[in-house]
């Protein structure tokens, strides 16, 4: 390319989440897409087309032929709210083991274009970066641990009731989008399976740094604040000095904003009662599937 041309890019993810689905398969497919399309706005990209992969049951089930008739009106709702059109797709059906039919798991592919791929972005901050939640609260109500990786975990269930708001996630995805555009954003990263505190730790094992975030407030629901689901929120890491500007992007799109804690350069991860070295959270991250196959 000449010198000083921009050159394009593409950013791609994908998503799914069957325990979404089994709970609602309506409210679980527009799920689905936006998470995806968060992930590709996180690498400073505009989202504009899904594939979808629909993996279900035994279609001749009333119950799994109503699973796919709500996850296409979920993702027909979440894809033209996001602008967002489906150009391709395929189906996988009769999938059971035992005569039990798999929980209903579409598979979202979503498609961003880079203007200029020198404005791509990381989910890796750096040390003296301030941290923001873009999108809600810290603080969370119980009903954002629904269908939730610690429901399950940790109590052995699976259900409550999903929620998205796909006006305010458009929001959000725009508002991320700005700040990385304006090269305001060092660092994005979207808020989803295991919740803020996966998230926070995912940034710092990316970054190999630290947090301190001690002062966050969380609120009477522990659980929920660090381990609900919520959707439509993404972190940002930013120059402490550049904080009015995210506010004023923020305000200007009517989307939450709230200061998390501030990137260090030590090896301990401390986010509300958190405080841990950053070893062991690698050392959990990296190794807790072997460990788990193992028995």
């Amino acid at each position: 390319a000449p010198a000083g041309a921009r050159q394009r890019g593409i950013a791609i993810a994908t998503d799914g989440n069957g325990r979404y689905c089994h709970v609602d398969p309506y409210r679980g497919a527009s799920i689905a897409v936006a998470e995806a399309a968060r992930n590709v706005v996180c690498a400073g990209a505009q989202p504009v087309a899904v594939t979808d992969c629909l993996n279900f049951g035994n279609p001749e089930r009333p119950d799994v032929y109503h699973q796919m008739q709500a996850v296409i009106q979920g993702i027909a709702e979440a894809c033209d709210a996001l602008g967002t059109p489906v150009i391709s797709g395929n189906v996988s059906l009769y999938n059971e083991t035992g005569g039990q039919p798999i929980y209903p798991t579409p598979v979202i592919g979503m498609l961003g274009i880079l203007d200029d791929v020198s404005q791509h972005c990381t989910m890796a901050p750096a040390p003296g970066d301030a941290l923001f939640l873009l999108g809600s609260s810290i603080e969370q109500r119980l009903e954002t641990l629904a269908a939730s990786e610690y429901l399950r975990l940790e109590h052995g269930k699976i259900g409550g009731r999903l929620e998205i708001d796909l006006q305010l996630e458009g929001r959000v995805q725009r508002a991320a989008l700005a700040a990385i555009r304006q090269d305001l954003a060092t660092a994005a990263h979207d808020c989803s399976d295991g919740g803020l505190a996966v998230t926070l730790a995912e940034m710092c094992l990316a970054a190999d740094a630290g947090l301190d975030a001690a002062g966050a407030v969380v609120g009477n629901r522990l659980d929920a604040a660090l381990f609900g689901e919520a959707q439509s929120r993404i972190v940002l890491a930013i120059k402490p000095e550049r904080r009015h500007d995210l506010v004023g992007i923020a305000s200007s799109m009517n989307v939450p904003l709230e200061y998390i804690g501030a990137v260090t350069a030590d090896d301990r991860f401390r986010f509300g009662p958190i405080d841990l070295p950053l070893a062991d959270l690698r050392d959990a991250y990296e190794n807790g599937l072997e460990r788990a196959l193992a028995g």
